[in-house]
Formats: structure tokens, C-alpha cells, sequence
């Protein structure tokens, strides 16, 4: 018996997700969706084709929308399936996701949330109930009408804001924001991933609108989904996105180079061949590499970059998210994700390794050198203001003074390995 998950995009049939009694999974494009020549491939490592794609080929995307390591565990547990059962998952968390894509059941509709129909926020209590649930029920799992994911490893929760408050979203309606709590093992994480996303957009990177909000006690981080889009009508509108392991055709226990996933001579060739705009998308990619080697984010993996296709269909790097300085916290490797110029971590580089990185790139090595010095000063002079901004709403301002340090630190040991 073969069952399937019908794969929607803005209220049209793309294809079918299906798996058989051998525990099988596949995908076909409908042929509807493949004969009208203005409809985009679901994925860079999907194109349109009429075979259907193997469970090794489309197992990639489509495992790619859920959450992955101890946040994938603990909501299967929640639904009492095996986290193992990547369709089931799906079936029961593929209402929203990232991107424009949603999944229901054969035969069913995706419900369309009516505009007078408003979710009611969440009071303060609410708030902190919810704070509370996600670590041991991620994304709410097997509540009735909420059918939510995302990818990574940390705790977060897609949601709604009406009038200023937080709502959980109606069944099929597309979510406005990412609610993330803290990480509990980890001092200040919404206070540096706040303070990291703030000095990237301060000197001029694309990056997530974030801030920090509270509910009692409590601080959390709220993130504006750059995959949504408000209409003229009113109506919130899902955009396409895919990371960078989606596209390249990685699954997400490959994520990390040093499991054989992606690394950045990859990644700025995806863009190259990708994007719409090549040469600027390739820019935003070397902005954001040298950003997290200066802060110490040694996280930043494949999954971490994203393409996000505009209604067009134009291909761009979307907007940056999940920054934060890893290297803060002693417990986690500072070795990053992805090596520049071959070498593991900002320590280990000399002037003549940008040499390798701009073969690596296909960037000018001297574009380089002053590209990577302008970011440097411009980090230097935008601190003070980003401290001041982020340290308003901090529950952690000590955290928020050591990161600062840090960083200052950091700028320093970099002037001196790119002069």
C-alpha cells in the first residue's frame, strides 16, 4: 500500500510525496505543474522532470523541513512515532513550513484561514506555558490544528503577530514570525544572537529583523520570517526558500564539512549558478563568512545559508539568521563549520592563507584584503550604538559586556591576519 502527501504551493497541486509498504520515498512532479513552463523546480536538486525522483534523491529537501538532532527526537516522541520516519513527520508537521510549500494528505485541502477570523494573542501566563512546553514538545506537537516546522537544532515555534501580540496560527495559515526561547544550558543566547544579528544589519548585511521580547520573568528572541510576504489584500504570503544543503542535494547529518557536507567553494558555487544575480549574491556570501569569523559564530553550516525565490522566480542569498558568537561558550568546539582559507579557526590564519580563500571563492584576492577590512571598521565603529540598542531589553547585560569584549578582541586579532 503506497500512501502520499500531496505537496502545495500558493494553493496549487506541485507534486506528490509518497512512500510505499517497503518504507520506500519518493517524489513526482504533477504533470499539470511540469507542463506550465512558468512554474519553478521545488528545489535546485529537483529540477522538473517527469521520472519520479528516488528516496536518495528527493530524501534531501524534503528531510531538510524538520527539525533535526535532540529537537527531532523529542517531537517524535511527542507524537509516538520513530524520529526515524521522515514521511510521518511530515504527514504530521508539514502544514507550515519553511518556504512556500505545504504538505496534507491525499485528498485533503489546505484550510484557508479567514481575514476576519483573527487569532487571539497569548496573555503573559500563555506566553510563559509556552516557553515552558517547547523544550520537552517541540512546535506543539500533536496539538489539534497546528501542524508546524522548521529546520535546525534549537528550540523555536512559528507564530502570528495580531496587533502587536503573539498568536499561535490557525489551521493552513502562514506564520508572520520565529518565537525562540533561550538555550538553558548556555548563558545569554537571546542576548548574543540578538547583539550579533543587530551589528550584522548595523553595517549593512541582510539580515532577519530580531528582538527581544518577555513574557514575566522571561526573555525570549522574536524573528520576522524573511519567507513571508504581507499582500496589498492583507493576506500573508508564503515565498520559496531552501539552505544551502537542500539545494546542494545534502541531508542534514551532512550539514558540517567535517561530515563530508558542504564547504564554502560549494556554497559560492551554488550562487553563482543559482542566483539571479550572481556577482552581488556572491558578495553577500563573503560578507557573511568574514562576519561570522569575526564574531566567532563556528556554527555557521550549510544549513545556516539559504536561497529564498522571489514571486518572480529571481534566486537570491536570503537574508542572514541564526548568528550568534559560539566561541563565547567554552563547551562548544571553536573549530568552524566550514574552514576559511583551509584553516579551522580565526587563530590559525596568517595574511598569506586569503591567498587559498580567494581561489576558494573566485574573488580577487585584493578585493578581499579591502573588503574584509571594511567590514572590520565598520564592526569597530557600529559596537557602541549595537550595545546600546540591544542592552535596553537584555535580562543578560553581562553577557552582552563579555560578548562585546569578545568581539573587540576578535577585531583586533583580525586586522592583524588580513594586513
Amino acid at each position: 500500500m503506497t500512501r502520499t502527501l500531496t505537496v502545495w504551493w500558493a494553493g496549487e497541486v506541485v507534486g506528490a510525496l509518497t512512500i510505499d509498504r517497503h518504507g520506500e520515498m519518493g517524489f513526482a512532479y504533477a504533470p499539470e505543474w511540469l507542463a506550465d513552463a512558468d512554474k519553478p523546480a521545488l528545489s535546485f536538486s529537483l529540477p522538473k522532470r517527469k521520472e519520479p525522483f528516488s528516496r536518495r534523491e528527493c530524501r534531501p529537501f524534503f528531510e531538510g523541513l524538520l527539525p533535526e538532532e535532540s529537537q527531532r527526537i523529542a517531537v517524535a516522541g511527542a507524537l509516538g512515532v520513530s524520529h526515524g520516519n521522515e514521511f510521518k513527520l511530515l504527514d504530521e508537521l508539514g502544514g507550515e513550513v519553511a518556504g512556500a510549500l505545504t504538505l496534507w494528505p491525499e485528498g485533503e485541502m489546505p484550510p484557508t484561514p479567514s481575514l476576519s477570523a483573527q487569532n487571539k494573542p497569548l496573555d503573559e501566563a500563555a506566553l510563559v506555558e509556552l516557553l515552558d512546553e517547547l523544550p520537552v514538545r517541540p512546535f506543539l506537537a500533536g496539538r489539534e490544528g497546528l501542524r508546524l516546522s522548521l529546520a535546525g537544532a534549537q528550540s523555536k515555534i512559528p507564530v502570528v503577530l495580531v496587533n502587536g501580540g503573539i498568536a499561535l496560527p490557525a489551521p493552513g495559515e502562514a506564520t508572520s514570525h520565529i518565537l525562540k526561547p533561550p538555550i538553558e544550558r548556555f548563558a545569554g543566547t537571546t542576548e548574543n544572537e540578538a547583539f550579533a544579528m543587530r551589528l550584522a544589519k548595523k553595517i549593512g548585511l541582510d539580515v532577519a529583523n530580531v528582538e527581544i521580547k518577555r513574557a514575566g520573568r522571561r526573555s525570549f528572541l522574536l524573528v520576522e520570517r524573511y519567507d513571508r510576504m504581507r499582500g496589498k489584500d492583507g493576506v500573508l504570503r508564503r515565498l520559496h526558500q531552501e539552505d544551502f544543503c537542500q539545494a546542494l542535494g545534502f541531508t542534514s547529518d551532512r550539514k558540517y564539512a567535517a561530515e563530508g557536507g558542504p564547504v564554502f567553494r560549494d556554497c559560492f558555487d551554488l550562487l553563482r549558478r543559482a542566483s539571479s544575480r550572481p556577482a552581488v549574491e556572491v558578495l553577500k556570501l563573503f560578507d557573511a563568512a568574514i562576519f561570522n569569523l569575526i564574531i566567532g559564530n563556528a556554527d555557521a553550516h550549510a544549513k545556516n545559508f539559504s536561497l529564498l525565490y522571489r514571486e518572480n522566480g529571481a534566486a537570491e542569498l536570503a537574508p542572514l539568521y541564526d548568528l550568534l558568537s559560539t566561541v563565547y561558550y567554552p563547551e562548544l568546539s571553536p573549530r568552524l563549520a566550514m574552514k576559511i582559507a583551509k584553516r579551522h579557526m580565526l587563530e590559525e590564519i596568517k595574511p598569506a592563507d586569503w591567498a587559498i580563500f580567494a581561489e576558494e571563492t573566485g574573488l580577487t584576492l585584493r578585493f578581499i584584503k579591502t573588503r574584509a577590512k571594511e567590514l572590520a571598521n565598520a564592526m569597530s565603529e557600529s559596537i557602541d550604538e549595537t550595545k546600546a540598542e540591544v542592552s535596553g531589553s537584555a535580562s543578560d547585560k553581562n553577557a552582552v559586556e563579555e560578548i562585546i569584549n569578545l568581539i573587540s578582541a576578535r577585531l583586533s586579532s583580525f586586522r592583524q591576519r588580513v594586513s
